[in-house]
């Protein structure tokens, strides 16, 4: 399987991107396996990398139920949470986009990718030149950036106070893009500024346009 560039200008290329990232859209994308996939509509999932206990096991309940449903998810997978929640998704028959902090020159394909990948129901993306060999915070945000904007949905399980990850929700929210979290005190400054409350057995409380 070969990696595929996508360029600005060709018809596979999101639109979103640059409806919600304007210039800082990015110019091409890298992608692996199925680029079909960037027509599901997925839902994004984020969490902080510290996040309290009651909202990490309600998240992995939420990622059960995910895959019960088969719902396209995307996200970069990289905090505790969203590694679990990535594994718990590998094992059902979920539409996944991962997308990268680096390029795909000399980067390992994990094993566990393999059958995803085989099965076209897996796409590794990467906004990044292929010589960009290591993720960095600077990368992490530009590429929470692409997944949000990829996302038809978000879904934020936590976010710390004056993190990255609630500045991207306040992004989110500024671009009108739904914004799903628990509704718990943990996540009362999210649904302070606007992020509508979610449970594990009722995400979406609406109906998508």
């Amino acid at each position: 399987m070969e990696v595929q560039v996508i360029h600005r200008g060709d018809g596979a290329y999101p639109q979103t991107l640059p409806l919600y990232l304007g210039k800082e859209a990015p110019e091409k994308l890298s992608a692996l396996g199925n680029v079909e996939l960037l027509k599901t509509r997925p839902l994004a999932l984020f969490c902080s990398r510290k996040c309290p206990g009651n909202l990490i096991l309600q998240t992995y309940d939420l990622a059960q139920k995910l895959r019960e449903e088969s719902t396209a998810v995307v996200g970069g997978f990289h905090s505790p949470v969203e590694r679990e929640c990535l594994t718990i998704l590998l094992r059902g028959k979920n539409p996944i986009i991962i997308c990268l902090a680096r390029g795909f020159e000399r980067m390992r394909i994990p094993k566990e990718y393999t059958k995803p990948l085989d099965d076209g129901r897996l796409l590794l993306l990467s906004p990044f030149s292929d010589t960009t060999h290591r993720a960095d915070k600077t990368l992490a945000v530009k590429r929470n950036g692409v997944v949000a904007a990829l996302a038809d949905q978000v879904f934020v399980a936590h976010a710390e106070p004056g993190s990255k990850t609630e500045a991207l929700c306040r992004d989110i929210v500024a671009w009108r893009k739904p914004l799903y979290v628990f509704d718990d005190s943990g996540n009362g400054d999210l649904l302070g500024i606007g992020a509508k409350p979610a449970t594990a057995r009722g995400l979406l409380t609406e109906p998508r346009p």
